[in-house]
């Protein structure tokens, strides 16, 4: 049976009604989503970027490739995991870290995000149009621009030594979801 949802959408059930589900950051204005970048320094596989690209589109962030890419941008792997969200992205190609790094406002902030931080990504203080900056799968961020940057590099925890890392778009989308948490309770 098909009923009407709360908002006048269709859902399909066996019970009457089920509630519209609740976005996880309920009563934020749209506008309020574009505040956070999320950067890929040479990201090396098109699914990951894809996914995080979709993610980019879903919450209004702003995402920059910063070369070389491991991949081309018409890769059709890269077009599959983005499926048809890269209209909605609003994104920036850098050719170089430098050139990403010069273009940046005066006061903007950058989070670093890698293996080995000095604390954890929920202890850092996001705000409104920060750079959350993750590198290529295979290698992570240079250690000597972690090392320049302790007081903005972070980590996510993990509970298994054995682990080697998680996938790219999953602490994309762990971090940036925290940061948007932050930033609509502001």
């Amino acid at each position: 049976m098909i009923q009407p949802g709360p908002s006048g959408s269709s859902v399909k059930t066996g019970y009457s009604r089920l509630p519209t589900p609740v976005p996880i950051l309920h009563g934020l204005p749209p506008t309020a989503l574009r505040s956070v970048n999320i950067v890929l320094v040479e990201p090396e596989i098109p699914p990951n970027t894809g996914n995080i690209a979709r993610l980019c589109a879903a919450t209004g962030s702003t995402l920059h490739l910063i070369e070389p890419l491991g991949f081309e941008i018409d890769d059709k792997r890269l077009a599959r995991a983005g499926m048809d969200y890269w209209k909605l992205v609003d994104w920036r190609r850098w050719s170089t870290w430098n050139q990403f790094h010069t273009h940046l406002a005066s006061g903007s902030r950058l989070w670093f995000i890698e293996q080995g931080a000095p604390r954890r990504y929920t202890q850092a203080a996001f705000r409104p149009d920060d750079y959350l900056v993750f590198g290529r799968e295979t290698a992570g961020l240079p250690l000597a621009l972690l090392q320049a940057h302790p007081e903005h590099w972070l980590d996510i925890p993990m509970a298994n030594p054995e682990a080697r890392s998680l996938n790219l778009s999953n602490c994309v989308a762990i971090v940036l979801f925290e940061a948007l948490r932050q930033v609509s309770n502001s």
